[in-house]
């Protein structure tokens, strides 16, 4: 049985993972009081008694995480943004490549992805890495999200009874291009340009649709060809390309709330295509996600305890 601890446990993502993980009979998860769970030695103390280690922690407390720890095996799994481009850190998005998998396997050092820059990514490598795109490409992306990637405040703004109503209306924000996935989606997928990024939180929980316009004139290549090489790429049980996700014309930001797999797909036509991805901003792109990375870091089956 593997012993983990979660950093953090009272944020979303934290207590999200430790939902998932107190149904499961294959680890144990270490507990901290809560008078202690900032006292810095308590917390050395558990992470290096831990086989895993999730950190749900802001930027700077995750990199003080990692330098507490002095166990050569604990396995450090950091859901902040603090990790994500560092090249002595796996990324934990394994469906990419081949190599990403290997190096997920090996490393004892995993970065989660972002929600918005997960979508993003798993539309646009394959594209670098199949020459369709050239990596000076200037791309524009948007993404709406469930409110709940906002964190307990947003989630607590929008179950308000007195909430503003402005709430009710889709809210644009990242107006500066200075969001901090940004950086993530140009080093993960290659890009020497970032993005125009336009993020979108709206007024429904959990669920996330990102969505990348490209011309076809971009990529030599047209919507029949983009699909089968889509379908080549992702086809496991977690992502997937998916012919088609909306209805009857419709793609709802909510279509895969409480799930943990990511759908991708390729509308338009032969002049203007859109590439999308859909998934859940708690799942596939943070706590479900994590959780995926753990179990392939202590050889568990890659989907338990995910729902799919």
């Amino acid at each position: 049985m593997k012993k983990v601890f979660i950093d953090g446990s009272a944020g979303t993502t934290g207590l999200r993972i430790y939902e998932r993980l107190s149904r499961r009979d294959d680890v144990e998860l270490l507990k901290i009081s809560e008078e202690k769970r900032k006292d810095v030695a308590a917390r050395k103390q558990m992470l290096d008694s831990a086989d895993v280690a999730f950190l749900c922690l802001p930027d700077d407390a995750a990199r003080e995480a990692v330098a507490l720890v002095e166990n050569p095996d604990t396995v450090i799994i950091d859901a902040s943004t603090a990790h994500r481009t560092l090249p002595d850190w796996a990324y934990g998005f394994p469906e990419l490549s081949a190599a990403h998998e290997a190096k997920l396997l090996q490393s004892k050092r995993i970065a989660n992805p972002g929600c918005h820059a997960s979508g993003f990514i798993a539309l646009v490598y394959p594209l670098i890495e199949a020459g369709v795109l050239e990596k000076d490409v200037l791309l524009t992306c948007h993404s709406i999200t469930g409110y709940s990637g906002g964190g307990k405040k947003m989630i607590a703004e929008y179950e308000s009874e007195t909430k503003s109503v402005l709430l009710g209306a889709p809210r644009q924000y990242g107006l500066t291009q200075q969001h901090k996935h940004l950086k993530e989606m140009s080093a993960i997928t290659g890009l020497s340009v970032a993005p125009i990024f336009c993020p979108i939180v709206s007024d429904f929980y959990s669920g996330m649709t990102v969505t990348v316009p490209v011309f076809a004139e971009q990529l030599g290549v047209g919507v029949k060809e983009l699909k089968a090489l889509y379908a080549d790429k992702y086809n496991g049980k977690i992502v997937k390309y998916a012919e088609g996700v909306d209805d009857n014309g419709f793609i709802s930001g909510a279509a895969l709330s409480g799930k943990d797999g990511m759908r991708v797909t390729v509308a338009g036509n032969d002049e203007r295509i859109v590439l999308i991805a859909a998934y859940d901003n708690l799942g596939k792109g943070a706590s479900g996600a994590a959780i995926e990375c753990m179990n392939i870091a202590i050889g568990a089956e890659r989907t338990k305890g995910l729902v799919l």
